[in-house]
C-alpha cells in the first residue's frame, strides 16, 4: 500500500485514540478512556504512525511522551477533530456550550460579573469555564473554544484581545515574617526558594535581574501544589492580584510586590472561522465589563473585588 493510500485509509479513531494517549501520558489511561482494549488502542496508534511515516511517541521512558513529530502533529490533530465536531453538530451550535479556559485565576475579579452577565444575556448557551494546566489552556489542541490567557501569548495561529493588566504579588506562608511587610521587592524573594509552575505559569527566572536571580527553585505542575508548596513553607511564589481572591489558601499570604511588572491578561481564540458562533458576543462582553470597571476604579493598587 503507497503512503496516499495509507493516509486515506485513516480514520477520526486513530486522531482521537492519540489524542487520548497525548493527553494521559498513557496507552492504557487512554483506551480506558476510549472505552477499547489497550492491544487495541496500541493497535491504532501504531497505524497512525505507519500511515504518517512518523513516530509520534517515544515509548522508551516509563512516563510516555511525545515526539517532535508528536507534539507538532497534536495541534493540526486537535483542530481536525474540533472541527469534525462542529460540522457534525452544525444543527445545535447556537445552543451547545460556549467552553472558555484558563489555566488559573479565570478573570480574576470579573469571572463573577462575566458568568452572571453572560447566563442573563444568553440563557440558552451556556458558558462553561474550564480549568485546563497548559500555557494555552487547552485552546491550541481544541478543548475550549476560547481562553482567558496571562503574559505573553506566542503559540501559532491565536488571536489575542488584550483585556486587562494586573499587578503582581508575592505569594508567601502566612506566618513567615515576610506577611508581617506591607510591600515586598523581588530581591526580598530571591533569597528564597522560589515555586515555579512549568506547565502554565507565567513566573520564570528572567522576572530578576541577571546578576540578583534566585539560586534555588521548586517545580511544580499546577496551582494546586504551587501552593502546597508555599504553605507548606518549601518556597515562596509570585502571581497577580487575581489569585488572592481565586485561590485563598489559610497558611497563604499575598503580599504587593513592588519592583515587578504587571501581567497582562487576553482572551484568546483561534484564527480563522472561530469554532462557536459566540465567540465574538464572550469577547464583547469580556472587553465591556473590565473596562467598564477599571474606569470605575476597580483595577487599582491592591486587591481589587468585582461590583456584583
Amino acid at each position: 500500500m503507497t503512503e496516499p493510500t495509507r493516509a486515506r485509509a485513516l480514520e477520526l479513531r486513530h486522531l482521537r485514540c492519540f489524542l487520548a494517549v497525548a493527553e494521559e501520558g498513557s496507552v492504557t489511561r487512554a483506551a480506558a478512556r476510549l472505552r477499547i482494549t489497550q492491544p487495541a488502542a496500541s493497535r491504532t496508534l501504531a497505524a497512525l504512525e505507519d500511515a504518517l511515516g512518523a513516530r509520534l511517541v517515544d515509548r522508551s521512558t516509563h512516563h510516555l511522551t511525545l515526539t517532535a513529530a508528536g507534539h507538532a502533529f497534536r495541534d493540526r490533530a486537535a483542530v481536525a477533530v474540533a472541527a469534525f465536531e462542529d460540522a457534525l453538530d452544525a444543527g445545535r451550535s447556537m445552543r451547545r456550550p460556549l467552553r472558555l479556559g484558563h489555566a488559573w485565576s479565570a478573570a480574576g475579579p470579573y469571572t463573577t460579573p462575566l458568568l452572571r452577565r453572560w447566563r442573563a444575556a444568553h440563557p440558552d448557551v451556556p458558558l462553561e469555564l474550564l480549568r485546563i494546566d497548559d500555557r494555552t489552556a487547552g485552546l491550541t489542541r481544541g478543548a475550549v473554544d476560547v481562553a482567558l490567557l496571562r503574559g505573553p501569548v506566542d503559540a501559532p495561529g491565536l488571536v489575542t484581545e488584550l483585556l486587562h493588566t494586573e499587578r503582581r504579588v508575592a505569594a508567601v506562608p502566612a506566618d513567615s515574617p515576610l506577611a508581617d511587610r506591607a510591600g515586598l521587592t523581588l530581591a526580598d524573594l530571591a533569597r528564597h526558594p522560589i515555586a515555579l509552575n512549568s506547565v502554565s505559569g507565567t513566573t520564570t527566572l528572567d522576572l530578576w535581574p541577571a546578576d540578583g536571580r534566585p539560586t534555588s527553585t521548586i517545580t511544580v505542575a499546577n496551582t494546586d501544589d504551587w501552593l502546597a508548596a508555599i504553605a507548606a513553607d518549601r518556597a515562596v511564589g509570585v502571581t497577580t492580584t487575581a489569585t488572592p481572591d481565586m485561590h485563598p489558601h489559610p497558611a497563604v499570604a499575598y503580599v504587593p510586590l513592588t519592583d515587578a511588572p504587571p501581567l497582562p491578561v487576553s482572551l484568546t481564540w483561534r484564527d480563522g472561522p472561530t469554532p462557536h458562533p459566540y465567540v465574538r458576543e464572550l469577547v464583547e462582553l469580556a472587553r465591556e465589563i473590565t473596562r467598564g470597571q477599571a474606569t470605575r476604579g476597580q483595577d487599582m493598587p491592591g486587591y481589587p473585588s468585582p461590583e456584583l
